[in-house]
């Protein structure tokens, strides 16, 4: 009932000129003829330099790498991005993390672990108000932020 089983083909020398079926070929000739009539605008160049700036006067070095790559990694994810923009919102760029569990719809241990992360990237920074924290958006981060994108 098992047997070897063998893979076989055969050319088809139907299609074997790599044009397929030789009669569907059009003649190129004639249609150069009817675009020597055709009217050739000149389009405009631009500047390179105009269009595309580099985005910053020098490389990055390797801990600044690092830190906008932990910043970026950060911004990546929905809620976090969600709650820095809450912050960055609310009156004086600072909220108690009591008033952040609702619009993001999560629970307060997500919502601290959450900002948690984003305090250790550097783009919030939280201070300890009895059982809640106010965190504060630090600008500089993101205007950072802003100058690497290009903004």
């Amino acid at each position: 009932m098992f047997g070897t089983l063998r893979a076989s083909w055969t050319r088809d020398t139907a299609f074997s000129s790599g044009f397929g079926n030789l009669s569907t070929v059009v003649n190129v000739s004639t249609l150069i003829d009817e675009c020597k009539g055709l009217i050739v605008k000149k389009l405009a160049t631009i500047e390179i330099e105009a269009c595309c700036s580099p985005l910053l006067a020098a490389p990055l070095g390797e801990a600044d790498a690092d830190q906008l790559a932990m910043s970026f990694k950060a911004l990546a994810d929905p809620v976090r991005l969600r709650l820095l923009s809450l912050i960055a919102a609310a009156p004086e760029g600072t909220a108690c993390s009591c008033d952040l569990e609702e619009p993001v719809g999560k629970s307060q241990p997500t919502v601290s672990h959450h900002l948690s992360v984003l305090a250790d990237a550097g783009l919030i920074t939280k201070e300890r108000v009895g059982r809640w924290v106010n965190c504060t958006v630090v600008p500089e981060t993101l205007a950072r932020l802003r100058g690497v994108l290009g903004g």
